[in-house]
């Protein structure tokens, strides 16, 4: 076997290998919203809803269309973080195309609706964690939209390389929250506190992962799309080294999360 040939594969495992620990987690944060906030509906337990969302963020008595929003917000997040995984499953694009076609277009409405919802929210209601947050949630908000565009007009063209890539740069987007939590958590671990954090969320390290959770994963992917477009061996290999770190790491970020957010609050 070449060495190209080995390096390809070793891309591709690698990918393949991250996939299926990000698969984990996101399912794991689906699970995670509806317990929290599905059954606070379902039981007729709004005020579920201000067990993590402060004060004037969560359910508020009396805001008719900041409640709907925020409704509105969770259950599409719910909704973009299962439907977005099931995208990336080349089995189900090549044996169910019709399932991977209208699912694709659920998604991408959830998407476009989730990013406009939390940006409403954010606008009328405050900044939760503080004003940079705030700005790199609006970056966000941009990119979802302008990737969700993106790859509708590419799927409609039939242009399925550059729809692809598309689709895979709003996956990585819409999920920037969740890249978030295990961002924090991870540094949090790593330096023993909350090293750069601060109450009103304008720590150094605050105002780095307001803008890094949706910048940095996106650049990883865009390094990932060129290595394996353009790149040669070296190329691919050192990419699949860093695919290997980042899937320990999201690993470790997942159980973090899980342990030290999700499970003590439901």
């Amino acid at each position: 076997m070449s060495t190209a040939l080995k390096a390809e594969r070793l891309l591709r495992a690698s990918a393949v290998l991250w996939y299926a620990v990000a698969l984990a987690g996101l399912w794991a944060f689906g699970a995670y919203i509806v317990a929290l906030y599905g059954v606070g509906l379902l039981g007729g337990d709004l005020g579920r809803w201000n067990r993590v969302l402060p004060e004037g963020h969560g359910y508020v008595h009396g805001d008719i269309r900041g409640n709907l929003a925020l409704g509105a917000h969770l259950a599409l997040a719910f909704i973009v973080t299962l439907g977005g995984v099931l995208q990336l499953v080349p089995q189900i694009r090549a044996r169910a195309p019709r399932l991977h076609r209208w699912n694709g277009r659920l998604f991408l409405v959830a998407a476009v609706v989730a990013a406009t919802s939390g940006l409403f929210i954010a606008l009328t209601r405050g900044a939760v964690a503080g004003i940079y947050m705030t700005m790199g949630n609006a970056l966000n908000a941009a990119l979802v939209l302008t990737f969700a565009a993106q790859a509708w007009r590419t799927a409609r063209a039939r242009a399925f390389v550059r729809h692809r890539r598309w689709a895979l740069r709003l996956f990585v987007v819409i999920n920037a929250v969740w890249f978030y939590r295990l961002g924090m958590m991870l540094w949090f671990a790593a330096h023993r506190g909350p090293v750069g954090h601060t109450a009103a969320f304008d720590g150094p390290f605050d105002i780095f992962l307001a803008f890094a959770h949706v910048l940095l994963p996106l650049g990883v992917l865009e390094l990932h799309l060129a290595a394996g477009a353009r790149g040669g061996a070296r190329a691919k290999g050192a990419m699949a080294a860093l695919l290997l770190v980042l899937s320990l790491a999201t690993a470790v970020g997942v159980l973090l999360v899980a342990m030290g957010m999700w499970l003590p609050r439901l």
